[in-house]
């Protein structure tokens, strides 16, 4: 990142990009995001996550594939009319080459409950507000270390956990591929809201 940017500046830049170079990432750097990302505060200090780093090329074609089937049921069938036009502006379809592309998929898991060392379940408290917390902090620390990230939740999303052979505490949250932009890739025109149409002031 510009270490002459503003902060501001710099999380202004950040792009969901969907098609990806096939350039190696450093997998140390990826790491240590995550390890940024197990930092985030949550609810007990439950810490109800779980981060799968997915390298292997043909673990990535097989969720590629369950994907697209999800996707292809969603815009032909269960997708209205007005949702697809809301989508249009942002190039999405049922292809999810990106998947496949990058040299990475970070898979967060939210966990439901725990289980301590002798098997006794233990109580997650607000594990969806604690996750969406810690994916802020991984999205961010992607960011200002180079990377690109797409944020990809395909509905229903039991098709990772099946794949990736996870236990039954756990279910799937996102998806986030990880890697760098394809050569002419150029991002969607588009505008975030003004602090004055976010911020409200007593």
């Amino acid at each position: 990142m510009d270490n002459h940017a503003t902060l501001l500046e710099q999380f202004q830049s950040r792009r969901s990009v969907r098609q990806f170079s096939r350039e190696p990432v450093n997998l140390d750097d990826v790491r240590e995001c995550i390890a940024i990302a197990g930092t985030a505060p949550s609810g007990a200090n439950c810490q109800p996550w779980t981060f799968a780093l997915v390298t292997s090329a043909s673990v990535k074609r097989n969720i590629r594939l369950a994907a697209e089937k999800v996707e292809d049921q969603f815009y032909n069938s269960e997708a209205t009319e007005a949702w697809r036009e809301d989508l249009s502006d942002l190039r999405t379809g049922t292809e999810k080459a990106f998947l496949e592309e990058a040299p990475c998929l970070i898979v967060l898991f939210l966990q439901k409950y725990g289980r301590g060392r002798n098997g006794r379940k233990i109580n997650h408290y607000y594990p969806g507000e604690s996750l969406g917390m810690a994916t802020g902090f991984l999205i961010s620390a992607l960011h200002l270390n180079g990377f690109c990230t797409l944020p990809y939740t395909p509905a229903p999303m039991g098709f990772i956990k099946d794949i990736l052979d996870r236990p039954d505490n756990e279910r799937p949250y996102l998806i986030l591929p990880v890697g760098y932009p394809a050569p002419g890739w150029t991002p969607p025109q588009l505008k975030r809201k003004a602090l004055d149409q976010i911020l409200v002031e007593y």
